[in-house]
């Protein structure tokens, strides 16, 4: 059972580094950015790319693929978002931009066979592929009666390590300060001098190059790369997360997405591999209906 826990506890890390960039943009925008998941993709894609077609070690695609997934971050701020709020228009409308957006991202990977403009993305269209053998740390570890392989313990460590920077820029910094003012009326705090399609960029930044991250220790935990991991993984996983733990709420989604990882894990023990896709849905379902605010958040107010 322990073991069984400890599995838990990596899965829930990816869940919150993956949420996290969804509550980041809804605590700023009060938006569900539905490109997340295609940013989470990316981030492997990126990383699979580099390292298995172009021979660049692990270590450098590593940082290179969280940049280019940042970069995406700046084409959905820039391309599907900010021309809709300078117009005005309703939360939806962005919803339906950032699916968009996905679906493209998706049609570009699938697409990109030998001898396109996108070749350098993707090898073999939308079949799952796998870092080579030896690009990534395979050693496995033991201690106190549990087995730890190397990639989930970079797991473990990069996560941790990307939601105590996070919660320092967000808590402690000029940056978070003026994000916060955004997120509480960003008219008062165009007002007080802040740029806030400035912090609205860096927000999806930043958002976007957590989601890289977790799509990047995603892939090398499972050791398999498709243009569809974002929509099968996590892209409901952390609307649930965030839903769980409170919408907007940072704490929350760290804890939320550490839950859920763990409840799925028992749900496997307990019941079988035919259950674990529902078990988000469950937990969905369930704090709407006991919790709509989620477990550490609070009561939605109009924004002036």
């Amino acid at each position: 059972m322990a073991q069984e826990l400890l599995d838990g506890l990596f899965i829930g890390s990816i869940y919150a580094l993956f949420a996290l960039g969804y509550t980041l943009v809804f605590g700023v925008l009060e938006i569900v950015n539905l490109a997340h998941s295609a940013v989470f993709m990316l981030g492997a894609v990126f990383a699979y790319s580099l390292v298995a077609l172009h021979g660049v070690a692990f270590w450098l695609a590593f940082p290179l693929a969280i940049a280019g997934a940042g970069g995406v971050g700046a084409m959905i701020e820039l391309l599907a978002l900010r021309p809709l709020r300078r117009r005005g228009a309703p939360p939806i409308a962005a919803l339906i931009s950032t699916v968009g957006f996905a679906l493209v991202c998706v049609a570009v990977v699938e697409q990109a066979q030998p001898g396109t403009l996108f070749a350098w993305l993707w090898r073999d269209g939308a079949n799952a592929v796998s870092f080579p053998a030896g690009a990534v740390p395979t050693a496995t570890y033991r201690f106190a009666g549990l087995t730890v392989s190397a990639p989930q313990l970079a797991i473990l460590v990069a996560s941790l390590a990307a939601m105590l920077i996070l919660w320092h820029l967000v808590g402690r910094t000029r940056w978070g300060r003026a994000m916060r003012a955004v997120a509480e009326s960003p008219r008062a705090a165009s007002l007080l001098g802040v740029d806030v399609d400035r912090v609205v960029l860096a927000t999806v930044v930043g958002a976007s190059a957590l989601a890289g991250l977790a799509g990047i220790l995603f892939a090398v935990a499972i050791s398999n790369v498709s243009p569809y991991i974002g929509r099968d993984e996590v892209e409901l996983r952390g609307l649930a997360v965030i839903v769980l733990g409170g919408m907007g709420n940072i704490l929350g989604t760290i804890v939320g997405g550490y839950l859920l990882g763990l409840v799925e894990v028992l749900a496997l023990i307990t019941f079988g591999s035919n259950v674990r896709a529902g078990v988000a849905f469950a937990a969905l379902f369930l704090i709407l209906v006991a919790r709509p605010q989620g477990l550490l958040g609070t009561r939605v107010r109009e924004r002036l």
